[in-house]
């Protein structure tokens, strides 16, 4: 999508909205693939079905198992402009979890996280900086060295 796609509100919305500057880059070394633990990191706005919805401008996420059933799985996205056609056809579109339960057991990757994780996209980015430290200080104590993020 083009910025020119979009209602010219929307459009000059995200040309004033302030980006973070970094003062330095700490990228490291990434482990060997066949031994890295890995989890997801979605802004699909998935939850479980007994989980509350996402409601518009949330800024919370939502706890996702690692052993749940992908079938389990809703998306209360909340966006006048967004389509659910890949997830409804197929949630590995926004939330690849079975690709990477083929990859553990092929031994291509070492391990997925116990829990993952998922945000309501169609949000100010400022308003999930709180949550957002939350969930690297949880994926931290799961021992996730990487994560797959899946921006929608």
């Amino acid at each position: 999508m083009r910025l020119s796609d979009v209602p010219p509100e929307m459009a000059e919305g995200w040309r004033n909205t302030p980006l973070p500057a970094f003062e330095s880059t700490p990228w490291t070394p990434a482990p060997d693939l066949k031994t890295l633990r890995l989890a997801i990191v979605t802004t699909a706005g998935l939850h479980r079905r007994t989980d509350q919805n996402f409601l518009g401008g949330a800024s919370d996420y939502r706890i996702i198992p690692g052993d749940v059933d992908i079938n389990e799985l809703v998306q209360s996205h909340v966006s006048v402009n967004f389509d659910r056609t890949a997830f409804q056809q197929d949630t590995n579109a926004v939330f690849p979890l079975d690709h990477l339960r083929k990859l553990q057991a092929q031994g291509e990757i070492g391990s997925l996280g116990n829990w993952h994780y998922s945000f309501m996209g169609a949000t100010d980015p400022s308003r999930m900086v709180e949550a957002g430290a939350q969930v690297a200080g949880l994926l931290k104590e799961d021992g996730v060295q990487a994560v797959i993020l899946v921006p929608v």
